[in-house]
């Protein structure tokens, strides 16, 4: 038995005697009892996957193992279990309710560990629960009285702190590391038309991974290798219209949500006749390592998006100066470790799933947050993160590419939604990169551009843009057709921040996983000055939303982009069957102007030169933050790019403005009006 197995086996059988015994006052004893309980089950689960008995059970049998393992997080159920912050506040008090909420929201993740049969994973979080079970108990026997919050926490830090080490190692590896076989072995190797395979992932299996496995498994294979090729022909050409050598990578990483198993099978021989083997991990399940509201990696249904909410600040129990240091010094030597790897590594290739209902939080009074130098240091944590993943893997040599496709959650007419965005993800580029020409030849004599909104939308933004020098052979626009980023549609610049001001308002928008109501963002200088939504009627928990899910923790955040979508094909599709409150940003921001705000899209990349296909020079790369990168690097990235897109409905005008202060219509009151746009109204006259 190795050192590991032994102390897999000591933390399980002192958690199976924490319920028989009766060592401190009630409203704690509770507390570990229904935790032991909850860990006792997901321990049989191991033994039980361990046998070899999950690959024969029955679908039924399958289904009532996948409800234990996430019981407490379903539904009402979630009202009254200990991973709800307010609920533990309430039952084990101010001291100690969410702390030990945090601890019980960290025992949540074991069913990932459990199902990979990873047994570091299971036993460090075991001993992290006994741990903390025997401090309560010995301070009652000893002193009669609660231990002091501070050794409590001080052991949640502790494990944090030091397995900082696996945490990095665990990221880079599911990042970089074609070896890994958990995922890979079921897709290559089960029958997918068995839809029994789905609960072999240890995900959460809901009627969106069933239901959208059994219509790929009634679609012709010749439909399946259609998605996979415009999905996979998407990365190549990425590569190929920047001009970067595919042919020295080896591995591309799939990020995919459950379902789409048939797709990625397809997608898989594509890119190994590209000479690339997937890298398929999990989207994180601890929050230590991770978790949050968007998800990225392989995963299943959302169990409880408002669980996910509730926890994302966890890291408050434990991110300091000494923490963010450790951590920043165990991810350069896992770097170290896989750099052999990562300077192959291709990049992401994402397929997007879109039509659950949009999350709005609930709000809660008692969530940890982030203090303000702990907002400062996570920020300067996910700066120097991402600065090292660029050392590592060079950005200049790699690419991505993103597709999304609806899941049955989006209604009645799920099928012919998911036809007509096949189609969408198909249509002809050529038609677009004629018709965005036209555009681009306009903006591209202009100085600025002004965006105003209509009716409910109270947008009034100009946009400033860079100077052309040489306007025969410079453009300010890229030409963006369906390469890494599909569907086609759009033209977009990095804006000049000097002088880009005004008021950025959408009353509905969805965003990474999140529905913002009355979204409003404030700009001087390109820059956000103030921001607010109206989820909440507290002006605090509004901004504490935006803090986290669109500023990440920053105090401003700059205009990286300017866009005009149009795809206008795409944007009626989703006005006929009502479903643009469920449009995913890849898509949404095909259907209208749109403003990014954080890094722009050439981040990392600015010193390539870019061409469009008409042979000009994209110039507009940079800005007045990025360009900080030859002098001041920390400052000049923001590790965040978050599209705002206003719908075309919403829409006053779209004008380009010229320095002799000629005016040129792009859109009016909804529509193209630019000679040589007209046939981007068609499918809005038809609607």
């Amino acid at each position: 038995m190795t050192v590991m197995e032994e102390r897999f086996e000591l933390a399980s059988q002192r958690i199976l005697e924490i319920e028989k015994e009766k060592r401190m006052p009630e409203q704690f004893q509770r507390y570990f009892a229904e935790n032991a309980d909850y860990l006792g089950v997901l321990l049989e689960e191991y033994k039980w996957i361990a046998s070899g008995a999950m690959r024969e059970a029955s679908l039924q049998e399958l289904e009532r193992h996948n409800e234990s393992c996430f019981i407490d997080l379903m539904g009402r159920n979630y009202e009254t279990s200990y991973a709800n912050p307010d609920w533990a506040y309430a039952q084990l008090g101010e001291t100690f309710g969410q702390l030990l909420s945090a601890v019980a929201a960290e025992l949540r993740s074991l069913p990932a560990f459990i199902y990979e049969q990873d047994l570091e994973g299971i036993t460090i979080r075991l001993e992290l629960f006994v741990e903390i079970y025997c401090a309560f108990a010995e301070s009652f026997e000893e002193t009669k009285e609660a231990p002091e919050y501070s050794r409590i926490r001080d052991i949640f830090y502790w494990f944090a702190s030091d397995y900082a080490e696996l945490t990095a190692e665990h990221a880079i590896r599911h990042t970089v590391d074609w070896g890994q076989r958990f995922a890979l072995d079921i897709i290559e190797n089960a029958d997918l038309s068995d839809i029994r395979y789905l609960f072999w992932f240890g995900e959460y299996i809901a009627d969106d991974q069933w239901k959208l496995a059994e219509h790929l498994n009634g679609l012709p294979e010749e439909k399946i290798q259609k998605i996979a090729d415009t999905y996979t022909e998407g990365f190549r050409k990425g590569f190929e219209l920047a001009k970067k050598p595919l042919d020295k990578k080896k591995s591309i990483q799939i990020r995919y949500p459950l379902g789409f198993e048939r797709v990625v099978k397809a997608a898989i021989e594509n890119f190994r006749k590209m000479g690339l083997e997937p890298v398929i991990a999990r989207t994180p399940a601890s929050f230590a390592e991770g978790r949050r509201v968007f998800r990225l990696g392989f995963f299943g249904g959302a169990v409880n998006r408002q669980f996910d909410y509730d926890h994302e600040n966890d890291k408050a129990l434990y991110l300091d100066k000494k923490y963010v240091h450790r951590m920043l010094e165990c991810r350069k030597n896992a770097w170290e470790e896989y750099k052999d790897m990562a300077v192959v590594h291709a990049g992401p290739a994402v397929i997007e799933a879109f039509g659950e209902e949009p999350f709005e939080p609930a709000s809660k009074e008692y969530l940890l947050t982030l203090s303000t130098e702990q907002q400062k240091l996570y920020v300067e944590y996910q700066s120097q993160a991402g600065a090292m993943t660029n050392e590592y893997i060079d950005p200049e040599e790699r690419s991505f590419t993103c597709i999304a496709f609806p899941v049955p959650g989006i209604g009645e007419h799920f099928p012919e939604i998911f036809d007509e965005v096949l189609k969408i993800n198909t249509l002809d580029y050529k038609t677009y990169e004629t018709i965005q020409q036209h555009l681009i030849d306009a903006l591209d004599k202009a100085a600025w551009v002004e965006i105003k909104g209509r009716g409910d939308n109270h947008t009034d933004m100009k946009v400033m843009l860079h100077t052309l020098n040489n306007p025969a052979q410079e453009t300010n626009f890229e030409n963006c057709v369906a390469d890494v980023n599909i569907p086609v549609g759009e033209v977009f610049t990095s804006p000049k921040l000097t002088g880009t001001e005004g008021v950025l308002h959408v009353p509905q928008t969805f965003l990474r996983g999140m529905q913002y109501n009355d979204l409003e963002l404030q700009f001087r200088d390109g820059m956000i000055t103030k921001y607010t939504c109206r989820n909440f009627e507290k002006e605090a928990e509004n901004e504490k939303l935006l803090q986290d899910g669109v500023l990440y923790h920053h105090d401003t955040l700059p205009i990286g982009e300017f866009a005009i979508g149009t795809n206008t094909t795409a944007y009626m599709v989703a006005r006929r069957y009502e479903i643009n409150d469920k449009l995913p940003v890849l898509i949404a921001e095909k259907t209208g102007p749109h403003f990014a705000v954080g890094d722009t899209c050439y981040s990392y990349e600015e010193d390539r030169m870019t061409y469009n296909p008409d042979g000009k020079a994209i110039i507009a790369r940079d800005n007045e933050v990025s360009a900080l990168r030859h002098t001041d690097p920390e400052k000049a990235y923001f590790n965040c790019h978050t599209d705002i897109t206003i719908p075309y409905a919403e829409l006053a005008e779209v004008t380009a403005v010229c320095a002799d202060g000629t005016r040129i219509g792009l859109i009016k009151d909804g529509f193209f009006v630019l000679d040589g746009t007209e046939e981007l109204n068609l499918p809005l006259y038809q609607g």
